[in-house]
């Protein structure tokens, strides 16, 4: 068997905060890379990445050049689940190396947040909204909510942890098969669109009021 496969098995029955302490278990290095983490968590792992890259967006910790590494590698596993097919992706995003110091606290945090989503996560939950077709549009979901997170506005406050959330979110209730933490993510995207058409409509009455 393979590293991927053992490593696949490994995680299968593991909650989101148990994979999580799991793998800060196996962070002995100074620095890792996207590849790394993506074969320390196997093929079958590839939601459980996503909702782990979102972990540094929900609190006020600056890790330079994360959102669009991060947000560029989400919506390629996105595509890949979308289209059942393995993910690819570029030399940049998956041998980006990231200073382990500075993400081990943020990891730390995010165990504890997801231990309280680990207790409201109930499989077979609203199943129409994670079956059949629906995982492909799951897929559609998450990509977007990627892009969004990889837009340059990180100096604007809840403008990664939104995005992050809903990544988070539809992560999480695809890969529990919980139909209600998928129509949350959803929300939050529509939350995000809606903070992100009031930012833009400031911007351009700041705009013209200045050119007036």
């Amino acid at each position: 068997m393979s590293d991927s496969s053992e490593a696949s098995a490994s995680y299968a029955d593991l909650s989101a905060s148990e994979v999580i302490a799991r793998l800060l278990g196996q962070m002995d290095k100074s620095s890792f890379s996207v590849r790394e983490l993506m074969a320390m968590m196997g093929d079958k792992g590839l939601l459980m990445v996503c909702a782990l890259m979102t972990l540094p967006f929900l609190f006020p910790v600056s890790i330079p050049g994360v959102s669009t590494v991060f947000g560029l590698a989400i919506l390629l596993i996105a595509l890949s689940i979308s289209t059942g097919r393995l993910p690819w992706m570029p030399a940049f995003v998956v041998d980006r190396q990231l200073d382990a110091d500075k993400l081990k606290p943020v990891l730390q945090r995010g165990v504890s947040v997801l231990k309280k989503l680990d207790r409201v996560l109930r499989p077979q939950r609203l199943r129409l909204l994670t079956a059949g077709v629906m995982n492909n549009v799951n897929g559609l979901a998450i990509m977007f909510a990627a892009a969004l997170l990889m837009l340059p506005l990180g100096l604007v406050p809840f403008s990664n942890t939104m995005p992050g959330v809903a990544v988070l979110l539809l992560a999480l209730g695809v890969s529990q098969r919980d139909g209600l933490l998928v129509l949350g993510g959803y929300l939050m995207i529509g939350g995000t669109l809606v903070y992100f058409s009031i930012l833009a409509w400031g911007a351009w009455s700041a705009s013209s009021h200045l050119l007036s």
